[in-house]
C-alpha cells in the first residue's frame, strides 16, 4: 500500500468517521467507541470497542475475499482505522436470519430460537428518520434504489457472505444467528460489501453456553443492560484471531 495523507471528514456515522485522502481510490475509516442501540436512543462510550471492531471487521473482510466475495476493504492501517475503497453506498440494510429472534418475533407468530431454513432475508430502507422501514417489492420498485438485475446481485452477495460466515462462525464455536450488512458500488459500477461486519452487527450465540444471557457476545448486551459488552467482543476478536491469518497492512 502506498503512502497516503488523510484529508478532510467526509462522514459521520453512529459508529465510524469517513475520511477522504489525497489518493481518488482510497479512503480511511475510524472505527469509533461509541455504542448506540434503537436508533440511538441509547448511547455510550465504551473503550476500546471501536478496536475490538477494526480489528474483527479487517479479519472477516479478508475471509469473504478468500471465499471470492467482493468488499470496500484494502487493508488495517492502525488498531481502529481501516483503509477501503470509496463506494457509493446503496441505502438499503440487508438483514438475514437464520434463527428467529429479537424483532422478527415481535412482528411475527414465530417462537424465538426457531431455525429459519432457508434463511430469512428482508430489505430495510436506511433512515433513521423513517425508522429504517421494512421494503416491500412495491415499495422497492417505487423508491427507485435497485433495478430488478442489482437487486438480484445483491441478494446473491447477501447469501454467499451468509454461507461463508456460518461456515466459519461455527467453526470458532459461535452461532450466528442474524446480521445486517450494507452494499455499495464500486468506481467501476461492480455492488461490493461494505460497512464492517462485527458485534455490532452479527448477533452471535457461544454455542458452549446454554444460558440465554450468558450465551450472548454481541451488541445485545448493550440492548439488554447485561454488561460486558467490551468483555464479550475481545472474546469474539480472540476466536476470529485464532482461526484467521494477520490482516494486511497499509502501513
Amino acid at each position: 500500500m502506498t503512502a497516503y495523507t488523510l484529508g478532510s471528514l467526509l462522514y459521520e456515522g453512529k459508529a465510524k468517521r469517513v475520511y477522504a485522502t489525497d489518493q481518488n481510490d482510497l479512503v480511511a475509516v475510524e472505527y469509533k467507541d461509541d455504542a448506540t442501540a434503537f436508533n440511538a436512543l441509547k448511547k455510550a462510550q465504551l473503550a476500546g470497542k471501536g478496536e475490538l471492531n477494526c480489528q474483527i471487521s479487517a479479519r472477516l473482510f479478508e475471509l469473504l475475499e478468500r471465499d471470492g466475495i467482493p468488499t470496500h476493504y484494502r487493508a488495517l492501517q492502525e488498531p481502529n482505522w481501516m483503509l477501503v475503497r470509496p463506494i457509493r453506498i446503496v441505502p438499503v440494510e440487508v438483514v438475514i436470519r437464520n434463527i428467529a429472534f429479537g424483532s422478527l418475533c415481535k412482528q411475527m407468530p414465530i417462537e424465538p430460537g426457531t431455525p429459519l431454513d432457508p434463511p430469512l432475508l428482508d430489505l430495510y430502507y436506511k433512515d433513521d428518520a423513517y425508522g429504517d422501514p421494512l421494503l416491500t417489492d412495491a415499495r422497492l420498485e417505487r423508491l427507485g434504489l435497485l433495478t430488478p438485475e442489482q437487486r438480484q446481485e445483491l441478494e446473491r452477495l447477501a447469501g454467499a457472505v451468509n454461507t461463508s460466515l456460518l461456515r466459519f462462525f461455527a467453526g470458532i464455536g459461535l452461532q450466528l444467528v442474524d446480521f445486517k450488512i450494507e452494499l455499495g458500488f464500486s468506481s467501476d459500477g461492480a455492488l461490493v460489501v461494505a460497512d464492517e461486519i462485527s458485534p455490532d452487527t452479527c448477533r452471535l450465540w457461544d454455542l458452549q453456553v446454554s444460558d440465554a444471557s450468558d450465551r450472548i457476545l454481541d451488541k445485545d448486551r448493550f440492548r439488554q443492560d447485561l454488561g460486558g459488552v467490551v468483555e464479550a467482543y475481545g472474546e469474539v476478536l480472540k476466536r476470529v484471531q485464532g482461526a484467521c491469518p494477520q490482516p494486511r497492512s497499509g502501513r
